[in-house]
């Protein structure tokens, strides 16, 4: 605990619990949005850095506990499937992740924000991609952006919804193929990013901070997805999304 009042105040630890809790119902909710609720609404408060290492376990376990919730076989199934975005996205995020600590604080704001921005506003506009059929090289493709995207900033959802979505992947396996593909890039990019110094001893106090609320949020989240109207909650969660993108780039842009 010392160690963490090192890096941040009593009161930046309150308010990142509750970053955290709220993460973690969104994802319960709609099976994804957690790295990007935390890094955006971390980075307020915290620097791009420093949120990013916060974020790096609870997206492990949260999306380890979603990707299995209907066991291995379902989840090898999707791993069949959707190989070829994984293993595009797994070396593009290995390989952006490295850029981190080089990039000036202001761009990276940027390369968060803009993608968060466009996915929350294109989704709420009612505009959606699709796709009569999958395409090896589409799929590459997205793979590669999400992947890069989600090195730099630890958030690979909006490409990955949004080519699922085009697809008309049925709900069930809509959230289990996120949950696979999420947690299998959240496992890179703790590796990534241990490699890259972001999640080092100094760091690691606020990630395992962060794991409880994520994971008692995340918790709730589940059990209001049957009882509350997903469609009404996941527009109100998009609105949240393009409000925390859009001051990512205000910060990018202005400083």
């Amino acid at each position: 605990m010392e160690t963490l009042f090192l890096l941040i105040s009593p009161l930046q630890l309150v308010a990142a619990v509750g970053v955290a809790l709220l993460a973690g119902v969104i994802k319960g909710m709609v099976g994804f949005g957690m790295p990007m609720i935390l890094i955006s609404g971390l980075s307020m408060f915290l620097s791009p850095e420093l949120a990013l290492a916060g974020l790096i376990l609870a997206t492990v376990a949260s999306n380890g506990i979603q990707a299995l919730r209907q066991g291995w076989v379902a989840a090898w199934r999707s791993v069949q499937r959707f190989r070829v975005f994984l293993l595009v996205g797994l070396v593009f995020l290995v390989s952006s992740a490295q850029l981190v600590r080089l990039l000036p604080a202001q761009v990276l704001l940027l390369v968060l924000g803009v993608p968060i921005t466009v996915f929350a506003f294109l989704q709420l506009s009612g505009f959606r991609f699709h796709l009569q059929k999958p395409s090896t090289r589409i799929e590459a493709a997205v793979g590669a952006f999400a992947g890069f995207i989600g090195g730099l900033s630890g958030v690979w959802g909006p490409p990955t919804v949004a080519y699922l979505t085009a697809l008309d992947t049925p709900k069930g396996e809509h959230i289990r193929v996120q949950g696979v593909i999420y947690g299998l890039g959240a496992v890179a990019l703790l590796v990534a990013h241990t490699g890259s110094g972001v999640l080092r001893a100094e760091t690691l106090p606020l990630s395992l901070a962060l794991l409880p609320p994520a994971m008692l949020g995340m918790w709730v989240g589940v059990r209001w997805h049957d009882s509350i109207d997903q469609a009404t909650f996941r527009k109100a969660t998009l609105v949240v999304l393009a409000v925390a993108g859009l001051n990512l780039v205000r910060r990018g842009v202005f400083g």
